[in-house]
Order: C-alpha cells, then sequence, then structure tokens
C-alpha cells in the first residue's frame, strides 16, 4: 500500500475531502518523524513501536578494493512489530 492508498481509504472510509484527509495523514506522518528525529519512541497499541537505534562507528571494507574505511556512527529507525498485529498478519 502506498501513502497515496492510504489516503484514498481513509477519505472513502470517513467521507472526508481528499485534500483534508491528505494534510491529515502528512501531519500524522511529520509529527512521526519529528518524534523519532528528537530521540523519542513511538508506540501504537496492537499496531507497533518506532525507536532509533544508535550503531557505533567501526572499521569496514571497500567490497570492491578491499581498502579498509571508516564508517561512521550512525542512527538508524528501527519497527517492532505489535503481538496483535504479528497475530493477524499469521491468520491470514
Amino acid at each position: 500500500m502506498l501513502k497515496s492508498d492510504l489516503i484514498e481509504k481513509v477519505a472513502k472510509e470517513l467521507n472526508m475531502n481528499h485534500d483534508i484527509t491528505q494534510l491529515v495523514i502528512n501531519n500524522i506522518f511529520d509529527a512521526m518523524t519529528d518524534a523519532l528525529a528528537k530521540g523519542e519512541s513511538i508506540e501504537i497499541r496492537g499496531f507497533g513501536s518506532f525507536s532509533i537505534r544508535h550503531y557505533k562507528g567501526r572499521e569496514g571494507r571497500n567490497p570492491k578494493t578491499g581498502e579498509r574505511v571508516t564508517v561512521p556512527p550512525r542512527k538508524k529507525p528501527f519497527f517492532k512489530v505489535g503481538k496483535e498485529l504479528k497475530n493477524r498478519v499469521n491468520t491470514l
């Protein structure tokens, strides 16, 4: 499902104007993105939780040349699926 599909489905389900629905969905995603950028976690009961994982810097190798390179520390978003979602997906 694409974001545009989600917007269409919500607009149709709630009988809302497409532009207003798009604004609401975009604001939800923006709020989630801002929270993660601040290092906060997000929990949506029954669906899952989003958090930031911190990775240390390390020495790596360039796969083409075999040359050693320094990989800097970084942060990545991480999603942990909720129990209800996992059960629902496995029953389909």
